[in-house]
């Protein structure tokens, strides 16, 4: 039988062995609505990323999933928490700390205001090389990429030919399609604007992937915001 190939004459991932993960940003938190980074600082979601998250079940009422992971972080858990529930089955939701975001160190807490003001070798670093530059004493994207790419890899060699749902944060879901492309240019990074709850959806097999949806947030047309401010680009409201 001969394999079927994907427009660009690539073979596409085998659904048989590959996971498709449907990789979803958390709903705004407080510090999003505030301007202020967070990194791995366990801030709580919004009132308005509740009604993000409520609006996201509502829209994926009934689907079927494998599995439900989530990161450990309070904003992420808790858009999962919201979610599950109205899932076929109501699955169990897992945590995985690989799924966190970016460590931003001592840029926790402050506003792209403050950071310019106390960091700013620190910024003129990351605009010359945002892949490998370190928020100061926390991760880069490039250390980033390995901690949450292994995650990705892990779970995927657990859920063979299943979908898999996922609740991260914005730098992950960057991870995600890089691991999808088989790597994103340096460049492209900061141009992978993610709104929260918006879904992402990748098909990962054996070193193969495919990108089969970006930042989709339908579900909010309703809705006043979907933030895309976030710990990753260098810049907040």
């Amino acid at each position: 039988m001969t394999r079927r190939l994907a427009p660009t004459g690539f073979a596409a991932p085998d659904r048989a062995t590959a996971t498709e993960f449907w990789v979803v940003r958390h709903g705004e938190s407080t510090w999003n609505a505030d301007g202020r980074y967070q990194g791995q600082t366990d801030v709580p979601l919004s009132p308005i990323g509740v009604l993000q998250a409520s609006s996201l079940a509502e829209r994926l009422t009934a689907q079927p999933f494998g599995a439900v992971y989530t990161s450990d972080l309070t904003r992420a858990a808790q858009t999962a928490r919201i979610v599950a529930e109205r899932l076929h089955g109501a699955p169990l939701v897992q945590t995985d700390v690989g799924l966190r975001e970016i460590d931003v160190g001592e840029l926790a807490g402050l506003t792209i205001h403050e950071i310019r003001a106390r960091f700013p070798e620190y910024l003129q670093a990351l605009s010359a090389e945002p892949w490998s530059t370190r928020r100061p004493g926390g991760e880069s994207m490039e250390d980033l990429y390995a901690r949450s790419g292994e995650a990705f890899t892990q779970i995927q060699a657990r859920h063979p030919g299943q979908r898999v749902l996922v609740f991260t944060h914005g730098g992950v879901v960057r991870v995600a399609v890089g691991l999808a492309l088989g790597g994103v240019p340096a460049n492209a990074w900061a141009r992978l604007s993610v709104s929260n709850t918006s879904v992402t959806r990748v098909l990962l097999g054996q070193g193969s992937g495919m990108l089969l949806g970006f930042n989709d947030d339908a579900h909010l047309e309703s809705l006043l915001e979907a933030t895309e401010a976030d710990d990753v680009l260098g810049q907040a409201p």
